[in-house]
């Protein structure tokens, strides 16, 4: 059984740390990729020897695919960045349900699956995975439409694609619904990545919060896996203590 491969989320790393300094820290700690961060980045982060693992598909992620209106744009917006993502070998992109604004679940789930036929050969041709976000309602993202793991299911199967998959947040669904482990187990086969944060705050993964990870990680490593792990959080104290820290606690095996 192979070790998970982690992947950095750039964005709340880097705020008191240079680009530079973040990379070349994850590439040192033993990251397989930096994430979720601007093109003029990518280059340094292949310089250095890691993956871009995922990066957002689209704007916006409260005015997403579950509003008709928004798919042309959407579909433009998805095939540039599916080009994008075949040029620079970045495996996948993210794709958002939106707010609900008083649609619907069926509603809301029709649009979203009608907005991702438009694009499914598309990605299927280049070889990229759109994942949809899982996302909490609860908290930081209210009226946010895909926030329950059945919902998230229940869009890839009508799509029916191998490039249609999901996201799985850890953290938003710690929130909205728990029980991670056997949520996993069950549904792995429509997940294509995975997002980490500590619970409450959305900080580090240390033991000030309550979601154990390294049996989570585990229960990852045991459905066969492959992808990546991204660390999505803002870190309490010293950024590349804190980047350390998170990868010791998740470097476990299956």
């Amino acid at each position: 059984m192979t070790n998970i491969r982690q992947s950095l989320c750039f964005g709340a790393f880097a705020r008191t740390k240079s680009p530079q300094e973040v990379i070349a820290a994850a590439a040192d700690i033993g990251y397989a990729s930096v994430e979720m961060l601007s093109p003029e980045h990518w280059q340094t982060v292949k310089d250095h020897g890691m993956d871009v693992a995922i990066i957002v598909g689209h704007a916006s992620l409260p005015d997403g695919l579950n509003k008709k209106g928004n798919h042309d744009r959407i579909e433009t917006e998805l095939k540039e960045n599916i080009d994008l993502a075949v040029e620079h070998g970045i495996p996948s992109l993210i794709t958002f349900s939106g707010n609900r604004e008083d649609r619907s679940e069926r509603e809301g789930l029709d649009n979203c699956v009608e907005g991702l036929l438009r694009v499914k050969s598309y990605a299927e041709q280049k070889g990229i995975t759109l994942c949809m976000e899982l996302l909490n309602s609860k908290v930081n993202h209210p009226d946010y439409q895909c926030d329950r793991t059945p919902w998230g299911v229940e869009l890839c199967r009508a799509v029916d694609s191998p490039r249609v998959k999901l996201l799985y947040d850890i953290y938003h669904m710690q929130i909205m619904e728990g029980d991670l482990i056997r949520t996993i187990e069950e549904h792995h086969e429509w997940i294509a990545h995975y997002h980490t944060a500590g619970n409450p705050g959305r900080k580090d993964l240390d033991d000030e919060q309550e979601i154990f990870y390294p049996p989570v990680m585990r229960a990852i490593a045991r459905t066969g896996y492959a992808g990546f792990v991204g660390h999505e959080y803002s870190p309490k104290a010293d950024v590349i203590e804190s980047m350390r820290a998170a990868f010791e606690t998740c470097n476990v095996q299956g």
